[in-house]
């Protein structure tokens, strides 16, 4: 199976990140797999130009010269995509949101009405073969209300993806919350072993790993430094 990784954070020292290395380990385990990890804020990716070059063209390709085109043939050729981020301004880092722009060399100008009267453009890519999930973490105590226009963002984009959307992930990072970090990791570390088997994740699973790690008053205490 081909994995790839779309690493979005702009830090190196990622919250999100350490959640899905976790996820990757439990994932990949089981067999052997081809995994690609891609660090965005490494690759020089420019904003698209909404030229239709790439329509065009009609091979995949954008006609913009930077690092986009070799996440394409990544992408066309994966099997498992997960895009992994933390939250900014309730959507995904502007690095990040630039390559999903910059995808659309992998559809066509022509539009076709789906089942449901919704209307999209004709794809290049068998999109139904690719499984898709999003890890999201944020800095607040839950995540009620502030994952909702992200979430709404992926499903149409994605075609109804996995999505984990985690509250609290800067105490990934901090030594002394180890005691309630640990055990998250070791969660989604179990959830990526019931995705290699089943390329889903169950509700209940979700909703063990979007669980606050400490109750949000003591967190907001913490951040405030009361």
């Amino acid at each position: 199976m081909k994995i790839l990784v779309l690493n979005g954070s702009p830090k190196v020292k990622s919250d999100t990140f350490r959640l899905t290395d976790a996820f990757l380990k439990g994932m990949t385990q089981s067999g052997e797999h081809e995994v690609h990890i891609v660090h965005v804020r490494e690759k020089k990716i420019a904003p698209c130009r909404g030229c239709f070059g790439c329509w065009q063209r009609g091979d995949g390709h954008c006609v913009i010269a930077d690092d986009q085109n070799a996440i394409l043939d990544l992408y066309r050729d994966a099997d498992v995509i997960i895009w992994s981020f933390p939250l900014y301004c309730y959507g995904m880092p502007s690095p990040l949101k630039a390559v999903l722009d910059r995808t659309i060399p992998l559809v066509k100008m022509n539009m076709v009405q789906q089942p449901d009267g919704t209307v999209r453009h004709e794809a290049l890519v068998d999109f139904s073969e690719i499984h898709t999930l999003v890890i999201c973490g944020c800095g607040f105590p839950h995540w009620e209300g502030n994952f909702d226009g992200l979430k709404k963002m992926c499903e149409v984009c994605f075609g109804n993806p996995d999505i984990v959307c985690v509250p609290e992930t800067p105490l990934l990072n901090v030594p002394a919350a180890a005691i309630v970090a640990d055990p998250l990791l070791a969660k989604f570390q179990k959830a990526g072993e019931e995705y290699a088997a089943s390329l889903r994740l169950s509700a209940e699973t979700v909703v063990e790993l979007e669980k606050p790690m400490i109750s949000a008053e003591e967190y907001i205490r913490n951040v405030n430094g009361i």
